[in-house]
């Protein structure tokens, strides 16, 4: 597919440098705050945003997500606010990729096929979903293909070579490759470690290769761009917000987009 996730990377190619993906929480901390957030990252350089669907179970989610999702719910976020939200955001950005990422679940409650269409029309461009593995690729990863939207996969540390092909299977967008097993921000990356990951992730596609879960500071975050074609940051982004809505800051949005500025700037320092 020829699209904004497409054109993205194929750009930061021409570049040489990595892309930075950015998650933050639907509805977190309410809508309003979540929404200035959301306008405010691409400036601050981001290059493509993962909005995570608030969810009440989630698995792979630290306690910097899971408090965000409690917080997002209480406000009411829903996934039809979620596409709402991101209908409201491409008012004003045509350019900027969006995945949403979450669980089945929601988009199970939503109804499938309506969901997709409606994906598809408010700007979303493409799917994360955790709990699906690839043989379940027909419930949701099919019709989400079928409405143009990329279906994105994650690998782990225990993805080995046999299981590797399954997981690339039908895999659109980028490949997500988890740099640690267990849950989000909870320790720190090994850059060692995922340099051989990627290298050995690059022999079986030509998908582009991003890699989340502990990284939480500038420093990591071009460590990773040097050696991957993206760096995810979700848990330190979200943890920020937390914090500052445990202060009632009024200033959220703006203590995100500076935290983002320090993460792009490292980024695109990375390979000179």
């Amino acid at each position: 597919m020829t699209d904004r996730l497409t054109r993205r990377f194929a750009a930061l190619k021409a570049e040489n440098r990595a892309a930075l993906i950015t998650f933050v929480t639907a509805g977190d901390p309410d809508t309003e705050t979540a929404a200035a957030i959301l306008a405010g990252l691409p400036g601050a350089g981001a290059d493509i945003i993962e909005i995570g669907v608030p969810f009440t179970d989630p698995m792979a989610d630290g306690p910097a997500i899971q408090e965000a999702n409690l917080r997002a719910l209480a406000h009411g976020q829903s996934l039809r606010k979620t596409l709402a939200m991101v209908s409201t955001f491409r008012s004003a950005d045509n350019i900027t990729p969006i995945i949403l990422m979450g669980y089945a679940n929601p988009i199970l409650a939503y109804g499938i096929d309506i969901f997709m269409s409606d994906a598809k029309a408010a700007g979303v461009d493409g799917l994360i979903v955790v709990d699906l593995p690839p043989e379940e690729d027909a419930e949701i990863g099919a019709p989400a293909r079928a409405k143009g939207l990329h279906f994105i996969r994650m690998a782990t540390p225990t993805t080995d070579a046999k299981r590797l092909p399954t997981v690339l299977d039908q895999a659109s967008g980028f490949l997500y490759y988890v740099s640690m097993t267990g849950i989000t921000g909870t320790r720190d990356v090994d850059i060692t470690s995922i340099a051989k990951a990627v290298t050995n992730i690059k022999e079986y596609t030509e998908l582009p290769v991003a890699v989340g879960f502990g990284i939480k500071t500038p420093e990591h975050a071009a460590s990773v761009a040097r050696v991957a074609d993206a760096v995810v940051v979700g848990s330190a982004i979200v943890s920020l917000v937390g914090i500052a809505a445990a202060e009632r800051a009024n200033d959220i949005p703006t203590r995100v987009t500076a935290f983002v500025n320090t993460l792009s700037t490292a980024i695109k320092g990375a390979r000179l």
